[in-house]
């Protein structure tokens, strides 16, 4: 069973960083691939940032290119989520999610196990 656990999660102010972590526990085998997630009350989930083991390409939504950097820990079973030059448009419940090698970064239906979520508050 594979358990995902966010945190890292808290209030900043404009401008200011966080950095998101998620502990990967269980067996995962094969190519797979690594996703931040956000939701803000009223809206949909929307994909950040997705990191794929196969090649180690990344993804990222427009709104956070050049902003947010997602990276891998293999030998720790974390993944990161550096979030600088927040905006309080960034406000939202993040989210970890596991998918397959084969999941589109942008689509939250192609992710098979998810974590709790840490909620991130930028007040302008």
């Amino acid at each position: 069973q594979v358990q995902l656990v966010e945190s890292g999660g808290g209030s900043v102010q404009a401008g200011g960083s966080l950095r998101l972590s998620c502990a990967v526990s269980g067996v995962i085998s094969g190519s797979y691939c690594m996703g931040w997630f956000r939701q803000a009350p009223g809206k949909e989930r929307e994909g950040v940032a997705t990191i794929y083991t196969s090649g180690g390409s990344t993804y990222y939504a427009d709104s956070v290119k050049g902003r947010f950097t997602v990276s891998q820990d293999n030998a720790k079973n974390t993944l990161y989520l550096q979030m600088n030059t927040l905006k309080p448009e960034d406000t939202a419940m993040y989210y970890c999610a596991l998918g397959g090698s084969w999941s589109r970064p942008n689509r939250h239906a192609d992710f098979s196990y998810w974590g709790q979520g840490t909620q991130v508050t930028v007040s302008s």
